[in-house]
């Protein structure tokens, strides 16, 4: 006989390390001494997964039933959408059937009504030959037009003409000098003002000390400067040697 058939046959105590664990926490009870709680055993602690475990095994079989329902009712709006195109795919004909006949009858009205445009074309062509054939309304037309356009551009030139042409003008200053002191300066700026010609405008003049006791005649003049320049002022001024030495221009200014 094995030892395992063995211990089966014999009455062994196996819990008596769990009673006298419980002996001593007794007596040590009575005496006053006291413990801190022990862990839980691991049976507990098994117990307690299987409770875990039962009680997950229960969801997940609810969660199982409501998918089920779910896809039950799935199923049933789809049978319910088949058979609706089933009926609506059967109706489809019959209602292509019923319009084709509604469709022939305009058919029909536009091929009578064909010739008729036609006819009405062909007068109208019938129409515009007579007219290029018969009437010169166009070329009259045309020769007006242009009788106009030239009437038009000649009153415009004319008036174009008329209006006053902008003249450029520019003022300048001029510095007369004499030869000495003794010079007559009334008489020098005499001469100068003698000096006339078209678009030539003498304007104030005064006498500036040199130096020494010598003065210089300075004076304005506006001149077009399309007839005058200043080399001419000069050239002019300067034919007066009996009093005038020389011309310069102090100031030069377009107006």
């Amino acid at each position: 006989m094995s030892g395992i058939q063995c211990l089966t046959q014999d009455s062994i105590w196996f819990d008596k390390p769990r009673y006298d664990e419980a002996e001593r926490r007794f007596y040590e009870g009575m005496n006053g001494i006291t413990h801190p709680p022990q862990p839980t055993s691991a049976s507990s602690t098994a117990g307690g997964d299987q409770t875990d475990l039962v009680s997950r095994m229960k969801s997940l079989e609810m969660e199982n039933q409501s998918l089920h329902k779910s896809v039950n009712d799935l199923r049933t709006m789809m049978s319910k959408l088949e058979s609706r195109l089933t009926v609506l795919e059967k109706a489809k004909p019959a209602a292509g059937a019923s319009s084709a006949p509604a469709s022939t009858p305009a058919a029909k009205a536009v091929v009578v009504q064909a010739p008729k445009k036609v006819e009405v074309k062909e007068e109208e062509e019938d129409d515009d030959d007579d007219m290029d054939l018969f009437g010169s309304d166009d070329e009259d037309a045309d020769a007006e037009a242009e009788r106009l356009k030239e009437e038009r551009i000649a009153a415009y030139s004319a008036k174009k003409s008329k209006k006053p042409v902008l003249i450029a003008k520019s003022s300048i200053l001029l510095d007369v000098k004499p030869w000495d002191d003794e010079t007559d300066m009334a008489k020098m700026e005499e001469c100068v003002r003698s000096i006339q010609t078209d678009g030539l405008l003498w304007g104030a003049s005064k006498l500036v000390p040199v130096g020494y006791g010598i003065k210089k005649l300075q004076i304005s003049c506006v001149v077009e400067d399309d007839k005058v320049g200043t080399d001419f002022l000069e050239e002019e001024i300067t034919q007066f040697e009996d009093y005038v030495q020389s011309v310069d221009v102090a100031a030069f200014n377009k107006i």
